[in-house]
This record gives C-alpha cells, sequence and structure tokens, in this order.
C-alpha cells in the first residue's frame, strides 16, 4: 500500500445518524463494519427535533441501546438539536470534516411527487462533497411505522396550568368588556386576546394549555363581547370569518410560542452544558497533578449529576485503591466496602468498556462504569451511582464529555512530563558529550607534554645537563597537578550535584584555612603579589574546611592563570552580622559583561587565552558555586576599580565566641 492511500484512508471521518428506528441498529454496526475496514474516526449524531421529544418508552428504550452500541463500536456520541435534520447533519460535517455519511434506505423514500425532498436529496444539495452510503433496511423498517406526531403534544395539563389558563382569558375578557365600554374597535379587543394565548403559551407546558386557549378565547369573545351578549350567536355576517381568522392566529400564535419556548429551553441546556464543559476544562488546565484532575473530575460530575462518584486512578498501567464520592457533597473517602465492584472495574479496566448497571455486562451492579481513556491510552476507572435512575440522554452525553476532558487533560500531563524527561535526558546527554569533548581535546596537551617528557628522561638522561633535567621534572610536576586538580574537580561537582556528599561542618579559625589553601596553590604564585586581610579580630566560621580550601584555591588559582605575571590578588574578609564575606580581588584584564552571567556555567571557559596554553575545562567556579550553595551561601562576581575581578562569598559565622 503506498503512502498516498495510507494517507487517504487516516484521513477519512464516517458519520452515522442516530434514531429509534428498529432498523438502525443494522445501519450502526454496517458503519462499524466500514470503520474498521478504513480504520478511520467514527461518529454517531442524533439530531433532536421538537416533534421527538415525547418519544414513546419503545422508542426512547430503542434509542438509547442504539446509542450503547455505536459506543461499543467506537463511536464519539454527538446530541444535537433542530428542525431541520438535513441541515444540522450537513453542517455538522462540515464543520467536523466528514467525509462519509451512512443512512438506512427506508428513512428517505419519497412516497409521492409532491412530498418535500427526501433527506438524501437535501444532503446533496446541502453538501455535494459528501459520500452518501444509503443501507437497505426495508425488511427491517416495513413493520414498524412511527406514529405521526401532531403538531401538538397531546401532554395532561396540570390543575394549576388549567387554572392559570382560566386566569388570564378572565382578564383579557375583563379587559376587552372595558374597552367594548370605551368604544375601542374590536380589532383591538382580538388583539388582548391574543395576548392573551401568548402569554398562556408561555408559562404552561407543551402545547395542550395554548390550544385550548385559543378555542376559548373566540368561544369568550363570541359570547361576552358580540352583538348579542351571552349568546354564540352573532348577528354581523362577517363575524364567522372574523372568528376562523382569530382562531386561526390564535392558534398559530400559541404553537409557534410554545415551539419558541421549547427551543430556548434546548438551547438554555446546550448553554449549560457548555459552560459545564469550559468550567470543567479550565479547571483541569489548571492542575498540576494527575491526583488533581481525578479529584476535580469526580467533584465535577457529583455535583452535576448528584449521585455518588468511585474513581480508580491508574498509574504506571496499574489501577490504584479508589476513591468514594459521596452524592451529598461531603468530603471524598476511600471506597466503603459497600460500594466494592471489583471484578465489574477490573473488566472494564482490561477491556477499556463500559460496564455495570444498564449494560449487558455486569447489569447487576449498583454503578455504571466507564474507561476514562483516549484512543491511545487508559488513564483509570469511573463508576456513575444507578440505583434505579438510569442517566438520561444529556447526562450520558454530558458525562462522556467531561470524561473526555479528564482523559486528555492527564494526557496533556503525561505528554508534559514525558517532554521534561526528555529535556533532562538531552541536557545530561549534552554535558555528556560536553565533558567528553572537553576532556578529549583538553587532556591531550599535557598528557602528550608528560608523556614525551617522560620519554626524554627515559632514552635521553645521560645527554641532558642538570638545569634541562629538572626543568623537565618541573614540567611533568606541573601537569600531573593540572590533572590532579581536575579529576578532584570531577569528583568533587559530581558528589555535590547528586547529594551524596555530606558536609562536615565545624567550627575554624578563618584566617587558618586562608593560610592552608594558599600552600596547595599553583606553584606560579611565586610570580604574583598575594595579599590577605582578615582584620585584627579572628573570625570563627562554621563550615566544611575542606570544601572551603577548595574554593578558594580554584579561586586564586584562576586569578593565577588568567592574570599576567606581576599582578597583586587580595583575599579578605569581612564580618556582617551573623555570616563573614570573603572577597578575592585581582587587578588583570577582567571579565567582559557580556560573559559575567555565564562564567558558572559548566564546561564554560570564556575562550580567555591561557600563558602555558593548558585549557581549563570550566569546572571550578561551577565547583565554588555548588560547595558555597551548600553551605547556604552566595557567590557572585563584580567588576574591580580601576579593572580586574572581585569574586566574593559567604559563609556562616559560628555560634562559639572566642573571646568567652
Amino acid at each position: 500500500m503506498s503512502d498516498q492511500t495510507v494517507n487517504t484512508i487516516q484521513q477519512e471521518h464516517i458519520l452515522v445518524c442516530l434514531s429509534s428506528s428498529p432498523s438502525n441498529e443494522r445501519i450502526v454496526r454496517t458503519a462499524g463494519r466500514m470503520v474498521k475496514a478504513f480504520g478511520c474516526d467514527f461518529t454517531a449524531l442524533y439530531v433532536q427535533t421538537l416533534d421527538r421529544t415525547a418519544l414513546s418508552k419503545n422508542d426512547l428504550a430503542r434509542l438509547t441501546d442504539h446509542i450503547k452500541l455505536a459506543e461499543r463500536l467506537g463511536a464519539r456520541i454527538v446530541t444535537t438539536h433542530g428542525e431541520d435534520v438535513a441541515t444540522q447533519i450537513a453542517e455538522y460535517a462540515r464543520l467536523s470534516g466528514v467525509t462519509k455519511i451512512v443512512i438506512g434506505r427506508s428513512g428517505v423514500q419519497r412516497r409521492h411527487f409532491w412530498n418535500r425532498p427526501t433527506l438524501t436529496e437535501r444532503l446533496i444539495e446541502l453538501a455535494p462533497g459528501l459520500d452518501i452510503h444509503i443501507i437497505p433496511d426495508a425488511d427491517i423498517y416495513k413493520n414498524y411505522r412511527q406514529k405521526p406526531v401532531a403538531i401538538t403534544h397531546p401532554t395532561v395539563p396540570t390543575v394549576r396550568e388549567l387554572l392559570l389558563t382560566l386566569g388570564i382569558l378572565g382578564i383579557a375578557t375583563a379587559v376587552g368588556w372595558v374597552f367594548s365600554r370605551l368604544g375601542f374597535i374590536d380589532a383591538n379587543i382580538i388583539a388582548v386576546y391574543l395576548l392573551s394565548v401568548l402569554l398562556t403559551s408561555i408559562f404552561t407546558s407543551g402545547y395542550t394549555c395554548g390550544i385550548l386557549a385559543s378555542f376559548l378565547s373566540v368561544i369568550l369573545f363570541n359570547y361576552f363581547l358580540t352583538e348579542p351578549r351571552l349568546s354564540l350567536l352573532a348577528y354581523d355576517s362577517g363575524y364567522p370569518i372574523t372568528f376562523a381568522i382569530m382562531l386561526g392566529i390564535a392558534l398559530l400564535t400559541g404553537t409557534l410560542a410554545a415551539k419558541l419556548k421549547a427551543h430556548a429551553q434546548l438551547s438554555a441546556r446546550d448553554v449549560y452544558r457548555t459552560k459545564i464543559l469550559f468550567d470543567t476544562n479550565q479547571q483541569l488546565q489548571k492542575a498540576a497533578k494527575p491526583e488533581d484532575v481525578y479529584q476535580m473530575t469526580a467533584t465535577q460530575m457529583q455535583r452535576l449529576m448528584g449521585r455518588n462518584i468511585l474513581i480508580y486512578p491508574a498509574h504506571d498501567g496499574v489501577l490504584l485503591a479508589g476513591s468514594f464520592y459521596p452524592a451529598d457533597d461531603s468530603s471524598p473517602q476511600g471506597v466503603p466496602d459497600a460500594e466494592q465492584e471489583p471484578d465489574v472495574v477490573r473488566w472494564v479496566w482490561h477491556n477499556r468498556k463500559r460496564a455495570g448497571a444498564t449494560t449487558t455486562h455486569f447489569p447487576e451492579a449498583r454503578y455504571l462504569y466507564l474507561a476514562i481513556r483516549t484512543q491511545q491510552q487508559a488513564y483509570g476507572v469511573i463508576g456513575i451511582s444507578i440505583m434505579g435512575k438510569p442517566l438520561d440522554s444529556f447526562e450520558s452525553s454530558i458525562s462522556l464529555s467531561i470524561l473526555g476532558e479528564c482523559a486528555l487533560a492527564l494526557d496533556n500531563l503525561r505528554n508534559a512530563r514525558e517532554k521534561e524527561e526528555a529535556a533532562v535526558l538531552a541536557k545530561n546527554e549534552q554535558l555528556r558529550a560536553n565533558l567528553l569533548r572537553s576532556i578529549s581535546h583538553d587532556l591531550r596537551t599535557p598528557l602528550t607534554s608528560i608523556s614525551g617528557n617522560a620519554d626524554t628522561l627515559l632514552h635521553s638522561y645521560d645527554a641532558l645537563d642538570a638545569e634541562t633535567r629538572q626543568r623537565i621534572f618541573n614540567d611533568i610536576y606541573d601537569d600531573s597537578q593540572w590533572l590532579t586538580e581536575l579529576v578532584e574537580n570531577l569528583l568533587s561537582i559530581t558528589k555535590i550535584a547528586d547529594g551524596s556528599v555530606k558536609l562536615h561542618l565545624s567550627d575554624q579559625v578563618l584566617e587558618d584555612i586562608i593560610s592552608e589553601a594558599l600552600r596547595h596553590i599553583d606553584r606560579r604564585s611565586s610570580e604574583h603579589q598575594i595579599m590577605v586581610n582578615c582584620g585584627n579580630e579572628p573570625l570563627l566560621v562554621r563550615v566544611d574546611a575542606g570544601l572551603i580550601m577548595q574554593v578558594l584555591v580554584n579561586l586564586v588559582n584562576n586569578a593565577i592563570k588568567y592574570t599576567p605575571a606581576g599582578s597583586c590578588i587580595q583575599i579578605t574578609a569581612v564580618r556582617h552580622d551573623d555570616a563573614v564575606a570573603l572577597y578575592v580581588c585581582d587587578n588583570g584584564p577582567g571579565i567582559p559583561d557580556e560573559l559575567k552571567e555565564r562564567v558558572f556555567e559548566m564546561f564554560f571557559t570564556g575562550g580567555n587565552p591561557i600563558g602555558d596554553s593548558r585549557r581549563s575545562l570550566g569546572l571550578g567556579l561551577t565547583l565554588c558555586q555548588a560547595i558555597i550553595h551548600a553551605h547556604n551561601g552566595e557567590i557572585t562576581l563584580k567588576d574591580n576599580s580601576p579593572h580586574g575581578c572581585i569574586f566574593s562569598f559567604t559563609v556562616p559565622l559560628s555560634e562559639v565566641n572566642l573571646n568567652e
């Protein structure tokens, strides 16, 4: 299979339309087989119209079964509403990138030439770029005929609604009688009755009261406000037409108001669902840990549905102990023994499918269990208490949406963690590569020098005069000391970085530490003027003497390496409250401003030339910074006046008073 064919398959998106028809099961299964063959995205769309809101019990059960079947086949369930089904399907397909639509043949037949265009014809007209697959299902459909739904929903009004209807009509009649006494024309009185019908439709549910108000308004107008009064007769020959028009307008006004109210209710529900999902998404985006995501998801579903919620998180592919979120919004706790259903939880976790109450798997369970998952990864299992109250289509839809947001948030956290780990590994690899590259380049010079000088002494020792032999010995010693210093720095910085070095704190006289450090500095220090000023009062500090000595040795050796012979290096100690600040100053060429921020980076040398052509690995200052930080101090760099550098750091002062 070519790459182009693979890309084409991956871009397919199949949409199947859900309905309560018995034939819809075959259509959904056919669409599922197509998805399996293509390996593409799968969406099941249910368009809820106002004449479908009063489905019979059997139709509603079939619709629920078809939704569950589509979910088992891997479809993403989408519910929308509107009067024009074809427009809703075409618009969703356009916005979601759908390429194929699967529908049944029985539902798209036009019985008479004067009928409205079929669903297929409308879809072809609205979305000519879609592939529409018509599945033959007449054998299943022919024994099923959905009862035609009247314009009115024959719902039985409550006593309160009937009294409200009669009250509104009574007020309209009273206002009409006043208008009649004041000499207003009949059109004004008719408008009052039309207003009463409109108010009745708004303040009552369904269409029944609105239609009843339409008929009663005509009867009341005729009985009380036309001549002869208190009679259903009318003297004016044009009144029957007026009554008919008034009844038609009242019916139309009432049904339109009821339909508009139903649309407003559906829109309000969608707005509420969108707000819930938006709030959930906002909260999940703020979560810094997977535990926060699980808690926010369970809490949101608990408050939304008013049901007990169980949530079982997963870590590294292993399902952990669950948490119980009571419906009364009390604090979460461990799952009580009475709520434990481990067999169902394990089945859902291993199969990545729903199970429990209202399903075919473990239907006797008290909870409905759903997997928190994406296409590639499962993150846990959530349980929703049923207890004889199955989820309606709205609760089911919003639950799946919240679980999708939860899985997406967990997926983002996992990706961020993997990205961070990859960045750390990359940084470590870069550091190791820099170390190997630096060692391979920078150790070659002293090793070559040691090897060459040793070879010279080995084969030409007697031919060399005493002065030459002494110089060669000195060179070998200097190179070996440099290598020793390098190895010590490498070992020290590695141990401090991984925390394996523990500070051996003790009370020490600072001047003694400085004196001991100066005994271990570069032998070329004789070419420089080194001065120490610790003041007249002895300073007792609590430090790891060996590590502080190493800091001083590195700082002084750096000053020796990067300043010309004859330069002055000064070490000064000044007491500040409960700490002592040490300054290592030189009057060399200094460090450019653009390099000051990087001098403490590992392997950074700044490219400054050294007189003996031996480059530093850039570890000394990094080691100094690590040691001072381990002592809870700070090390800084600033310019000396008129030129040169000042490295300063602080160490804690001992609590012991030398004057005691």
